[in-house]
């Protein structure tokens, strides 16, 4: 069974989606005109820009429910994978595809808003969303819609409950069965209570949570201050062969930055939209801006905290693919949490253990909050009938309980090369979703910028453009979206 889930791995993992990435990444750049540098300011102003609605959360809402799946393992259990298998130039490639990346979450959540759509009184949208309605596909929007639902409500999920059970048995000698338990107890409380419930909850946790583990990283950093100008050309050299040491793995390096960067920032994945789609906005650029921020707060921060931390104290290990180690500095210890868990306790011998494992613990559990979420909305996709609908959720609620304590007691290789299929399939499919479909959000983006020339709060109405299949922005509902 192993060797087929790992040739399954082989496959959606192959060289072709780590460039369709890159390259998708570059095109929207190009095309775009440099939105994730141009528009930065205006990034951070939409953030508290409107407020929540009967049907909608507020921009600020949207962007915490879109860091709570985007900050999660691959923060800290991430970065760690991967400068166990890439080295250290890993973390070079992990920032351009969050710089990449910026512009196809701002596609792709711009896509979100333009095909969302009210269902159950509350807004609803993501890729399936707009590949039905901007592509009029409905084997291409169903396609993605089952594999969204098995990889958040199945594949995914393990990941984080792995990565908390293993931090937590290390700080507390807690058994991993154990913690699994309480996890699942507490997700089903959450779950239950829907989108609002969700939403609330990531809203006062995600900043809590990522700014106590930033505030740590700080301290760290300041304290190996001289230090940082050896740790990035470390990087840098390592990114491009420069360094002797890590030449086994530097071709490595770009495809474990980039597959690390995109779990850990879901750019291009298709995760974000849903999130993005559930604002309430009076512009459907307005939302994608704030997520393409998101990625920049993901990766450029956290993950870079973390990966500094890691570096400065030299608490981590690098995999030959050979077999055997390049740099085995902490023998006992398996590549995950446990590498940033010792970085933090070689400055905090006796708190670090114990702050690791309950920062992960909050980014990895909202991060399955927003799993569910997804999942969730890919059934209201795929059954509009209420009664086949209630069913289906009470099904996906079971099985993702389940799937997130089985997680838990897994190996961590094992709960990885799952979720790293449910990625790869879902950014197979978004990808190509939003590339065919770039053209619409360009012309969206155009008018928004001309809005802005004029010193307006852009406002979009689709009568001027008349877009298919938006009946949520022409003139007579744009009340209802201010």
């Amino acid at each position: 069974m192993n060797d087929i889930i790992n040739k399954i791995y082989d496959i959606i993992w192959s060289d072709a989606l780590v460039y369709l990435c890159l390259l998708t990444g570059i095109y929207f750049t190009i095309r775009f005109r440099c939105p994730q540098l141009t528009q930065i300011r205006e990034m951070i102003r939409l953030l508290f820009d409107g407020n929540s609605s009967d049907k909608g959360i507020s921009s600020f809402q949207a962007f915490s429910l879109a860091i709570s799946g985007r900050v999660g393992t691959g923060n800290i259990a991430g970065v760690a994978t991967a400068i166990a298998m890439g080295g250290p130039g890993a973390i070079f490639w992990m920032w351009v595809i969050a710089f990449l990346g910026s512009a196809s979450a701002i596609v792709e959540a711009t896509l979100g808003q333009m095909y969302k759509e009210v269902n159950d009184g509350e807004y609803r949208g993501g890729p399936a969303f707009y590949i039905l309605k901007g592509l009029r596909s409905k084997a291409f929007a169903w396609t993605f819609a089952i594999v969204t639902i098995i990889s958040t409500g199945f594949l995914l999920p393990g990941v984080q409950s792995n990565s908390i059970g293993a931090a937590v048995e290390s700080a507390f000698n807690l058994s991993p069965s154990v913690t699994g338990l309480s996890i699942a107890a507490l997700l089903a409380i959450i779950i239950i209570g829907g989108v609002k419930r969700i939403s609330t909850v990531a809203e006062y946790v995600v900043p809590f949570m990522a700014g106590a583990y930033i505030l740590m990283a700080l301290v760290i950093i300041g304290l190996n201050f001289t230090q940082i100008p050896a740790v990035i050309s470390l990087i840098v050299k390592a990114a491009f062969n420069l360094e002797a040491t890590f030449g086994a793995v530097a071709g490595m390096a770009i495809s474990w930055g980039v597959k690390r960067g995109i779990y850990s920032n879901e750019a291009g994945q298709g995760t974000a939209p849903h999130a993005a789609a559930a604002a309430e906005v009076s512009h459907p650029i307005k939302q994608g801006l704030v997520q393409g921020f998101s990625v920049y707060v993901d990766t450029m921060f956290v993950c870079t905290a973390t990966a500094l931390m890691i570096l400065f104290t030299g608490q981590y290990n690098v995999e030959n693919p050979n077999g055997g180690f390049i740099v085995q500095h902490l023998p006992a210890t398996e590549m995950g949490p446990g590498f940033t868990q010792q970085a933090v306790s070689h400055h905090f011998p006796t708190i670090g253990n114990a702050f690791v494992a309950l920062a992960l613990a909050f980014f990895a559990f909202t991060t399955i909050m927003a799993y569910y979420y997804i999942a969730e909305t890919n059934i209201s996709f795929v059954s509009r009938k209420k009664q086949h609908k209630t069913i289906l959720i009470w099904v996906l609620r079971l099985l993702m309980l389940v799937s997130t304590y089985v997680g838990c007691i897994s190996t961590a290789k094992s709960a990885w090369t799952l979720g790293d299929i449910g990625v790869g399939l879902m950014a197979w499919l978004n990808l190509i979703a939003i590339l065919l479909l770039h053209k619409k959000v360009l012309a969206i983006y155009d008018d928004y910028r001309e809005q802005q020339k004029a010193k307006k709060d852009p406002i979009f109405n689709n009568d001027k453009f008349n877009f298919p299949n938006m009946e949520l922005w022409s003139k007579k509902n744009s009340d209802t979206l201010n």
